[in-house]
C-alpha cells in the first residue's frame, strides 16, 4: 500500500506536471497565430504599397507622354510647381510662363497631378466650344459652401436648372432693376459722404459688397428694406470674404486637398463656421419669402405676374412640383446666386474704381460724359447705358486688367486637338487662365498699360481675347450671357 501510495502520489505529480507543462505550452499557440497574421498583413501591405507605387509611376509616365508636346518650367518630381501657388509672386510667375511658353503650358501640382494652363484665345475658343465638365478637383472645395447649384453642376442637371431659371433674366425684368440699383448706390454714396468727413481714407470694397448684396436682394430675392444698414448682412459679407480667402488657402496647400485632413485642421474648422454663417443668411431669406407668399392674396398676386423673379421661380417650381427641386437644390441655387450675384460684381466695381483712381485723366473724362448725359442730375436709366461709350471703354479695360473671375477649370471628356496641331487625351485637367490671357503680350500689346482705346468703337479683337466673366454655356450664371459665375 505504501508503494501503491507512492505510485499514486507519483501519478498525481506526473499528472500535475503534465498539466503544468500543457498549460505552460498552450499560450504560445495564439501568440504564434497573431504573429503569423501580422506577417501576412505586413506582406499584404507591402504588396499593396508596391502596387500603388507602380500605379503612380505608370500614371506619371502616361502624363509625361501626354504633355510631351507642351514644354514648361522645371518641376520637382514630387512637389511639381506647387511653389508657384504658395509664394506671393504667383501672378508674376504666371506671366513669365505666358512670355516663354506660347499658348499653354503644364503646371504640375504634384508627381501625378497636372493641369494645362491655357492663355491663348484660339485655345480658349476650342475648349469653350465643347461641353467638357467642370474640373471638380478645384470646384469641389466650394461645395460645402454653395452646394451644387449652377456653378458646380454639370450635364443634364445643369441644363435643367438653367432652363428653369432663364425666365428670371428676361430683359423686361432687368430693365426696372436699373432704378433699384441706382437707389442702392445712392445709399452707399450717402454713407461715404459721412465717412469721408471723418477720415480721408476709405476702404471701399466692404461698402461696395453691401451695396451689391442690397441690389441682388431687392432684384432677385424680393427683399424689402435696405441691407446696407443691417448688421446681420454685414456678418454675411464678412463670412463670404473669409470663405473666399480660405478657398485660395486650401487650393495652395496640397495637404488641405484631402477632406479628412482639412476637417481636422484649424483652417477647416474656421471654414466650417463661415459656411454656417453664410447658410444662416440664405436660409433666412428663403424663410421670409415663403412667409410672405403664405399671406392672403399674395400668392395669387405673384402668379399673375408676367415674369417672376429668381427666388419666386425656385419656390414655385417646388410648390407646383415637389419632386422638381429639393430643399437641398433650392438652397444650393440661392447660395450660389447670393454669392456670385454680389461678390463677383463687387470685386469688378472695386477694381474699376481703383483703375480710374490711378488714372485721373480718364476718370475726369468719364465724369464729364456722365454729367453731360444726366444733365440736371436725374437718375441713370436703362436707355442711358448705351450712351456712355468712353465710360464703357474704361470699364472694359479695367476688367481686362483685373478680371473678377481669374480662371475656370475643365476636365477633357474626349481627346482634343488645338489649332497648332498639338493634342491631349481624354481625362486631362485644363485651367483657362483669363488673367494670363488678358496679360498676354501677343494678344494685347503693352498689356500692363491702362488703355481704354483698345475697346474704342470700331476696334476689333479676337472673339475670345476678352473674357472677364468667362464664356460658353456651362460657366454663365447671368443668363443674358454677360456674367460667368
Amino acid at each position: 500500500m505504501h508503494r501503491g501510495g507512492c505510485n499514486s502520489q507519483a501519478s498525481q505529480r506526473s499528472g500535475s506536471l503534465c498539466t503544468m507543462s500543457v498549460s505552460g505550452l498552450s499560450p504560445p499557440r495564439p501568440l504564434g497565430s497573431v504573429s503569423g497574421l501580422l506577417q501576412v498583413a505586413s506582406l499584404l501591405g507591402l504588396v499593396l504599397l508596391l502596387l500603388k507605387a507602380a500605379q503612380l509611376y505608370l500614371r506619371r509616365q502616361w502624363l509625361l507622354k501626354a504633355f510631351q508636346e507642351f514644354p514648361c518650367p522645371p518641376s520637382h518630381w514630387l512637389y511639381g510647381h506647387s511653389q508657384e501657388l504658395r509664394n506671393d509672386q504667383g501672378l508674376q510667375d504666371l506671366l513669365k510662363r505666358v512670355e516663354k511658353f506660347p499658348c499653354a503650358s503644364p503646371r504640375w501640382l504634384g508627381g501625378t497631378s497636372v493641369q494645362l494652363l491655357v492663355y491663348d484665345p484660339d485655345y480658349m475658343k476650342v475648349i469653350l466650344g465643347r461641353s467638357d465638365p467642370k474640373s471638380l478637383g478645384i470646384y469641389k472645395f466650394m461645395a460645402p459652401w454653395i452646394g451644387y447649384g449652377l456653378l458646380l453642376l454639370n450635364g443634364q442637371t445643369w441644363f435643367q436648372h438653367r432652363r428653369m431659371l432663364t425666365p428670371a433674366f428676361h430683359y423686361d425684368i432687368l430693365k426696372p432693376y436699373v432704378g433699384l440699383m441706382a437707389d442702392s448706390v445712392r445709399v452707399m454714396l450717402d454713407k461715404w459722404e459721412e465717412l469721408i468727413n471723418q477720415d480721408s481714407h476709405l476702404d471701399i470694397f466692404g461698402h461696395i459688397s453691401l451695396m451689391t448684396l442690397d441690389t441682388i436682394m431687392k432684384c432677385a430675392f424680393s427683399h424689402q428694406g435696405s441691407i446696407q444698414t443691417d448688421r446681420n448682412s454685414q456678418s454675411y459679407t464678412h463670412a463670404v470674404e473669409d470663405l473666399n480667402n480660405r478657398f485660395y488657402v486650401r487650393l495652395r496647400n496640397v495637404f488641405y486637398h484631402s477632406d479628412i485632413i482639412y476637417r481636422l485642421t484649424r483652417e477647416g474648422s474656421w471654414n466650417h463656421r463661415a459656411c454656417k454663417l453664410a447658410h444662416q443668411h440664405t436660409e433666412q431669406v428663403i424663410k421670409l419669402r415663403k412667409a410672405q407668399l403664405r399671406k392672403e392674396g399674395e400668392l395669387e398676386k405673384v402668379r399673375k405676374k408676367r415674369h417672376l423673379d429668381f427666388l419666386d421661380i425656385l419656390l414655385f417650381a417646388r410648390m407646383e412640383n415637389g419632386s422638381s427641386l429639393s430643399d437641398k437644390d433650392l438652397r444650393a441655387e440661392v447660395d450660389t446666386f447670393m454669392f456670385e450675384g454680389h461678390d463677383t460684381t463687387a470685386s469688378g466695381i472695386s477694381w474699376i474704381l481703383y483703375a480710374l483712381a490711378m488714372h485721373p485723366e480718364h476718370q475726369q473724362k468719364c465724369r464729364e460724359e456722365i454729367q453731360g448725359l444726366l444733365g440736371d442730375g436725374t437718375s441713370i436709366s436703362w436707355d442711358h447705358l448705351d450712351q456712355m461709350p468712353y465710360t464703357t471703354m474704361c470699364i472694359k479695360e479695367a476688367l481686362r486688367l483685373y478680371p473678377p473671375v481669374p480662371g475656370i477649370g475643365r476636365e477633357l471628356s474626349k481627346p482634343i486637338t488645338f489649332p497648332d496641331g498639338r493634342s491631349l487625351p481624354r481625362g486631362i485637367m485644363v485651367m483657362l487662365s483669363f488673367y494670363a490671357l488678358h496679360h498676354n503680350p501677343k494678344v494685347w500689346p503693352n498689356p500692363e498699360v491702362f488703355d481704354p482705346f483698345r475697346f474704342a468703337p470700331g476696334s476689333s479683337q479676337h472673339s475670345h481675347a476678352f473674357l472677364p466673366f468667362s464664356g460658353g454655356s456651362s460657366d454663365s450664371l447671368d443668363l443674358t450671357g454677360d456674367l460667368e459665375h
